[in-house]
């Protein structure tokens, strides 16, 4: 398995890839609220890098592409767009896993079934294969997978660790045929792991993903985890994210070492028509240059983005008001994917 590499998010990227959103997504009531979510996430990846956006209205791609390819060339990045059919936005658990082979750059397109058949995914799950054939990824070459895995679903430390949670990977809806020993046993084998780290505990009031760990735990640079917790015992999310925090004190990486442990706020309740939304700050985007951190308006942002400031002192912490993202129960990592080196010209 040593032949296989899967970079921690913090490898050196090529692009940024957005699902741009169009009226038949799930979106649709809010459709110009998140455009204006989507044009900031776009414009602060711009400034230091390249971006990819797909979508399927050619009048809202073309709307995108006009303002962005302006930015794009005062920043000197370049934006690549493509007129691809979408369910929804979800990039970073519709797109491609890149890791390195034998050396080589690698696409790994996994089956999408929109957690646990939950959605309609039948033209989300061919995004990629659509992209590659339109020549998104260059030479790049792209293996699908029948296994259904999304990005979110997994956290790489780049040095051979993989962090997951069992009510996601486990759950009868994705891979029903395999027990728990078979999946770690793919995860290994596809992503070049020595371990994989299983989360039993956590948990985010709204969350459609059956506990994605992006949503809950990251890796970040110098063997550290950055994680969600709750110090309010009054609040639902304390003790799931109490006993999630003792299980991570207890992970070691595969030198047998400890990680040191950053723990975020949790921000204050959001409401949206009685409903709790899904708010967290471990849903940031790791770039080239900067960190893309949400924010939801709320007195907690503040100490989120010092925490994060201190994981990655040599990025810029950018943040984004996610506030309209988390109305449909994920946010700014989650719409996002990010593309290895040399993936795009």
């Amino acid at each position: 398995m040593n032949n296989i590499y899967f970079p921690a998010e913090w490898a050196k990227q090529s692009a940024i890839m957005l699902t741009w959103p169009h009226q038949d997504t799930d979106w649709s009531e809010l459709l110009d609220d998140v455009t204006t979510v989507y044009f900031d996430i776009a414009k602060a990846v711009l400034k230091h890098q390249n971006l990819l956006i797909s979508c399927e209205d050619k009048a809202r791609l073309d709307a995108a592409e006009s303002e962005l390819s302006v930015f794009a060339k005062d920043h000197n990045t370049k934006l690549f767009a493509y007129l691809i059919e979408a369910d929804d936005t979800w990039a970073r658990d519709h797109g491609p896993i890149g890791i390195i082979e034998n050396g080589q750059t690698k696409l790994l397109d996994f089956t999408f079934n929109a957690w646990g058949g939950k959605f309609a995914s039948s033209k989300d799950d061919l995004i990629t294969k659509r992209l590659h054939a339109q020549g998104a990824f260059g030479s790049t070459p792209l293996e699908s997978i029948p296994f259904i895995l999304e990005g979110g679903s997994i956290e790489s430390d780049g040095e051979g660790s993989l962090l997951t949670t069992e009510h996601c990977l486990l759950t009868d809806t994705r891979n029903a045929a395999l027990s728990k020993q078979d999946i770690e046993q793919t995860l290994k084998m596809r992503l070049g792991a020595e371990q994989v780290l299983w989360l039993s505990e956590g948990y985010l009031r709204g969350d459609d993903t059956d506990a994605h760990i992006d949503t809950l735990a990251r890796f970040c640079p110098d063997n550290r985890i950055c994680y969600m917790s709750c110090n309010n015992p009054e609040d639902e999310h304390y003790a799931p994210l109490q006993a999630m925090e003792n299980e991570l004190r207890a992970m070691k990486n595969a030198r047998g070492e400890p990680y040191t442990l950053e723990a975020l706020p949790f921000p204050e309740p959001i409401y949206s028509d009685g409903r709790r939304l899904s708010a967290t700050y471990a849903n940031f985007l790791i770039t080239n240059q900067s960190v893309l951190v949400p924010v939801y308006g709320v007195t907690e942002d503040e100490e989120a983005l010092a925490v994060i400031a201190r994981c990655f002192p040599d990025r810029e912490i950018v943040p984004i008001n996610c506030r309209t993202l988390i109305e449909q129960n994920g946010s700014l990592h989650c719409i996002t994917m990010q593309l290895l080196e040399g993936v795009c010209a």
